[in-house]
């Protein structure tokens, strides 16, 4: 714990900023985990079985409730919304589903770039705490004559460079990793929603042509 707090406290003004970044990127990082991973990613395969049964069975009040037992879920609302209209034309299908689609993407890609932005930021912010921190130590040693006073800043100059600059990379790799991660999963929900919402669009007109 010593030894973070002196890490912190060798690395000067600029750090401050830098830990700004990360406590913004955690928050980030925990709202997009618990958002895509807990409520929207589902077994997309076995929920459309689910559904693909209940529908062909004429059951479609079943249909509904499974997609209400998960509610949260993109897939659930979209397909939901066909469901509720699957009386209606096929065009009045087709709409109800695009504009279900149109309404959850934006919510899965919701920040989907912050993170790679506070990464740049972090490491930024790190490297201008690196440029300070040698302009202080090559400063110190062309205006300070006394060589004890003059070691003492040139390592006071070289720490807020080197701190600074590690900090930046700690708080930027996690956040990049976190990224990486998060856009896998928001572009497996994406397609998720992307394929099945024509399965559930042509397994509704075709249930409407067999009547």
């Amino acid at each position: 714990m010593q030894y973070i707090s002196d890490f912190f406290v060798s690395g000067g003004a600029w750090m401050w900023p830098i830990l700004v970044m990360s406590i913004i990127a955690l928050a980030v990082m925990v709202d997009r985990f618990i958002f895509l991973y807990l409520r929207h990613n589902v077994n997309a395969v076995a929920f459309m079985e689910d559904i693909k049964r209940h529908v062909q069975a004429g059951h479609l009040e079943n249909a509904i409730k499974s997609c209400n037992a998960v509610k949260d879920s993109a897939l659930a609302r979209v397909v939901k919304e066909g469901l509720t209209h699957a009386n209606r034309s096929p065009g009045e299908i087709q709409n109800a589903i695009e504009e279900a689609t149109l309404e959850v993407a934006p919510e899965i890609t919701k920040r989907g770039t912050l993170l790679q932005n506070i990464a740049n930021i972090a490491t930024l912010l790190g490297l201008l705490g690196t440029i300070v921190g040698l302009i202080d130590a090559f400063s110190a040693l062309a205006t300070i004559t006394d060589p004890e006073q003059q070691t003492k800043m040139l390592t006071n100059g070289i720490s807020v460079a080197m701190n600074t600059t590690a900090f930046g990379l700690i708080v930027a790799i996690p956040c990049l990793l976190a990224h990486v991660m998060l856009s896998a999963v928001t572009k497996k929900i994406i397609d998720e929603i992307e394929h099945y919402s024509v399965k559930i669009e042509n397994l509704l007109v075709t249930r409407l042509q067999g009547k």
